[in-house]
């Protein structure tokens, strides 16, 4: 009889071994994937400014160059230096998902939990930068702008830096971008997202043009750039974070009746299917080339018709941007935490509690 036992007792654990070795390289290859994707992204913004702010060729022509995927060749080669460049640009694509494999491997015993975790708090801090930059851009840019319209920035910093402060590029480059800076160092510190006060502001900044108007008979150009401005950041900005408290609107007739398998093997696949998908056009279609509807506002600092609104036309252009990388890093996370689910892995309620 102890000898039945015993084999049977080793065929259960033959049986079992095969079924967690093919869960843990499930888990690793999913970790694999959604890392991966951020890590691409994040190559592909770089590489974006490469090309079209640096003059780097791109893998399109460095492609056609090297006559591969058979594509048209160039009339005019690239030069060596070129040839380089284009090498270093197709190895920092195969570079961030080498690093982001060799990452997985490394942390094979972490947990789909601790890295959608983490993804979220990155997509959270995109967010927190982003709120504080519409914020202190904003109101700097405003004051500007007043203080132009009232004729009393000469008397403040002089004619010459008057005349500089009204060329867009003057401004964006020594005003906004230090803001900018310092609006990413302070979203490091800051833990909140400051999506109430942005409401608020929105409609204090509405409240004021009806005031100025209606009262004083007093309104400029830079008082409605002020409100669009934030309203759209508002907008925006706030689909990632909604997105990871199960916040938006769904309109269905059978996902609510689901079980947690059901809702996460749905959440899973559209997640793949859409919502990644979704984040990549918008960068995509934007980004492919410098006069796409992303990069040529951004290159060209494009700003209102209006001699005294607000320089900030091409961050609303931006804003794109930042609500397709927001939404890519957080639809990572949201991939990772519903495989999570299917798996059974603990520790997880957050988003089940919720639906």
């Amino acid at each position: 009889m102890s000898a039945s036992n015993t084999i049977d007792t080793d065929t259960s654990a033959d049986t079992a071994l095969p079924h967690t070795v093919k869960q843990k390289v499930t888990v690793l290859v999913i970790r694999t994937l959604a890392v991966s994707i951020v890590a691409v992204m994040l190559v592909f913004l770089i590489n974006n400014y490469l090309n079209f702010g640096l003059q780097w060729p791109g893998l399109p022509t460095f492609f056609a160059h090297q006559g591969w995927f058979g594509l048209e060749a160039l009339r005019d080669p690239l030069s060596q230096s070129q040839v380089t460049q284009g090498w270093l640009q197709l190895s920092s694509y195969l570079g961030a998902i080498a690093v982001s494999a060799l990452y997985v491997i490394a942390t094979s015993n972490r947990s789909l939990r601790a890295d959608s975790d983490l993804l979220s708090r990155f997509a959270a801090y995109i967010i927190r930068a982003s709120f504080w930059i519409v914020l202190i851009i904003g109101l700097a840019d405003i004051i500007i702008s007043f203080l132009r319209v009232e004729e009393l920035l000469a008397p403040l910093v002089g004619e010459q830096l008057t005349e500089a402060l009204g060329r867009p590029q003057y401004r964006i480059i020594y005003v906004h971008y230090p803001l900018l800076l310092l609006s990413c160092v302070i979203a490091f510190f800051s833990r909140s997202l400051g999506f109430v006060w942005l409401t608020l502001l929105v409609v204090l900044a509405q409240f004021q043009i009806v005031i100025s108007r209606f009262v004083f008979s007093y309104e400029q150009p830079f008082m409605g750039d002020l409100v669009r401005f934030w309203y759209a950041a508002l907008f925006l900005f706030a689909s990632a974070y909604t997105l990871v408290h199960e916040g938006h609107v769904r309109v269905d007739v059978l996902y609510s009746r689901f079980g947690k398998p059901a809702k996460a093997w749905v959440n899973s696949v559209g997640t793949l299917l859409l919502g990644l998908p979704l984040g990549w056009i918008i960068l995509m279609t934007g980004m492919w080339d410098k006069t796409s509807s992303i990069n040529s506002p951004l290159f060209s600092f494009e700003v209102s018709q209006s001699g005294y609104g607000l320089y900030v036309k091409y961050l609303m252009v931006g804003f794109l941007a930042v609500y397709a990388v927001s939404m890519i890093v957080q639809f990572s996370s949201y991939l990772l935490y519903h495989v999570a689910e299917l798996g059974d892995e603990p520790g997880g309620d957050q988003l089940a509690d919720n639906s």
